[in-house]
């Protein structure tokens, strides 16, 4: 899978975690930057924008999940127990590479336009191909923090 890797400022100045949700981990950037391989090009209230609005996202389709864990006496995803045959610490885990999946996506869209001159537009369409991709990957996350199948439909 390839990711978004640009020429720039290699060293940006790390972020705070972003806070979340009680429920939730907080959400590194500078984890989120070494894991998905996000230079400095990326500024870190760019990052952060990306971040916070996957966050959202990631929540909101896990909220009927998240309030079966809580009224199961869970008050943190940390302390879900995971089925016999996952490794322990997935849910946290799973949650994770859904955020930066959806972050990951979301800069993908917005840095098409960073060169778009008639060389590089096929590569921007190249772009659309791998935002896709990672949403796919934030989506069958949180498939399987669900316990639901991954399901991939194409139109004919």
């Amino acid at each position: 899978m390839s990711s978004f890797v640009a020429a720039g400022n290699a060293s940006a100045t790390p972020a705070d975690p972003i806070p979340n949700a009680t429920f939730y981990p907080d959400i590194d950037p500078a984890a989120f930057r070494d894991a998905h391989r996000i230079d400095g090009t990326v500024t870190p209230q760019r990052l952060a924008n990306v971040l916070l609005t996957a966050i959202a996202a990631t929540n909101r389709v896990l909220r009927a999940w998240q309030a079966q864990q809580v009224e199961a006496g869970y008050p943190v995803i940390d302390a879900v127990p995971a089925p016999d045959w996952q490794p322990a610490g997935i849910y946290p885990a799973l949650y994770q590479r859904a955020v930066f999946a959806e972050a990951h996506a979301q800069l993908l869209e917005r840095y098409r336009d960073y060169d778009a001159t008639a060389a590089t537009r096929d590569r921007g369409d190249l772009h659309d191909e791998t935002a896709d991709t990672y949403r796919r990957d934030a989506r069958w996350a949180v498939s399987q923090i669900c316990g639901r199948p991954n399901v991939t439909v194409e139109l004919i």
